[in-house]
């Protein structure tokens, strides 16, 4: 299929072409590309009809860094391919043309920081700074290694954290730390892109990770997410770090608690900060344990920030990535959930959240501490 560049497409006319996002709905949901309809790649065989029904028209394929639209062929049956294009650089490729002049970066920065002064402060800071002094994860003379994915929720705690800095109510330190395990060039240079728009000097270090992984069947998401947490912890400690953040937020907190309900049979939460078991003094910090995953997806847009959701060299066809090694579609399952019980109850994710701090003992048959079981019989 002939290759159209991001320059080209900008140069379109409206109305003369129809952009097709053929991701899948997982990689969809941490943005496209505006006006473009999401057909993705398994459906486009059956979406013959409606591909022919767009005449006298371009139509404009991308995934996420332009090497599963070129080979699309077989699957437009009936369809004029010669009006067909794949988009050069995917996804990927486009959000990367849109911050590489000078002026819009420095603009961006601005826009984003002030957004979290103003208009997004009591949706982001706020609780931020709440669940920093609720669960007292900031103590003088921390040296926190900030972990960076590349996704929206990490990139969006870097800002918090630069913020909460300049408030200088206790003094430490901050390194922002990106691992590369592996990731495909297209990829890399994004988060590159997207941390100097942002103004955030990050510090990158390299490992092997998805080399380990690449000959594993089962669970490889799993065992990578593991292994990045051991390099992150190990690289942050080589750096005089005492902590590790991550980004995980509320919505993740609620949605893990359903999930060990629900496919583990059991009742946990994911801490807002842990003692590791491995590294001697070293702690992990979940900063945006009270934040809400729409509020950073209203700032992420009214920014116009564009973000990867995997950053690892399977993008194009791995949907299963989460930073704690959950599957994705078992994670979106409970999202949709969530969202149809909120439908009758409005105030289930806050019951959710406020079930494990709730928990009466007197009317639990078995619980664990410390890793030993203690039973109601024992006490009855």
């Amino acid at each position: 299929m002939k290759e159209i560049t991001c320059e080209e497409l900008k140069a379109l006319a409206e109305g003369t072409y129809v952009l097709i996002d053929i991701r899948d709905e997982g990689l969809c949901s941490y943005g496209m590309i505006p006006g473009a309809v999401n057909i993705p790649r398994g459906e486009l065989e059956y979406s013959s009809e409606l591909l022919k029904s767009a005449e006298d028209k371009k139509l404009i394929f991308y995934c996420e860094i332009g090497r599963l639209s070129r080979d699309l062929d077989d699957l437009l049956q009936g369809v004029d391919t010669d009006e067909c294009y794949s988009l050069e650089g995917g996804y990927v490729g486009y959000v990367r043309a849109g911050i590489n002049n000078e002026t819009d970066i420095e603009e961006k920065k601005k826009k984003a920081e002030d957004s979290i002064k103003k208009k997004f402060h009591k949706q982001l800071f706020s609780p931020f700074a709440k669940a920093c002094k609720t669960y007292k994860l900031i103590s003088e003379g921390d040296h926190i290694a900030v972990c960076i994915s590349g996704g929206k929720d990490s990139m969006l705690m870097a800002k918090l954290f630069q913020e909460i800095k300049l408030h200088r109510q206790v003094e430490f330190d901050l390194t922002f730390l990106v691992m590369d395990p592996g990731y495909n060039p297209e990829n890399r240079a994004l988060i590159e892109s997207n941390a100097r728009a942002l103004g955030i000097p990050v510090t990158i270090f390299e490992s092997t990770i998805f080399d380990t992984v690449d000959t594993i069947d089962k669970n490889p998401c799993y065992l990578c997410a593991r292994m990045r947490r051991g390099y992150l912890y190990s690289k942050a400690k080589e750096l005089g770090c005492n902590k590790i953040a991550l980004g995980h937020h509320f919505d993740d907190v609620i949605e893990t608690i359903l999930m060990g309900m629900l496919h583990s049979g059991q009742v946990q939460t994911m801490m807002p900060k842990l003692h590791s078991t491995n590294f001697e003094g070293m702690e992990l910090i979940r900063p945006l344990y009270l934040v809400r995953e729409s509020d950073i997806c209203a700032w992420r847009d009214y920014n116009d920030l564009h973000f990867l959701q995997c950053a690892c060299h399977f993008t194009d066809t791995c949907t299963t990535c989460h930073e704690d090694g959950t599957t994705s579609s078992m994670r979106l399952e409970t999202k949709k959930l969530i969202a149809q019980l909120k439908k009758v109850n409005p105030f289930v994710e806050f019951n959710i959240f406020k079930s494990v701090e709730n928990v009466n003992l007197d009317t639990v048959i078995e619980y664990k501490k410390n890793g030993i079981r203690h039973n109601f019989l024992d006490e009855y």
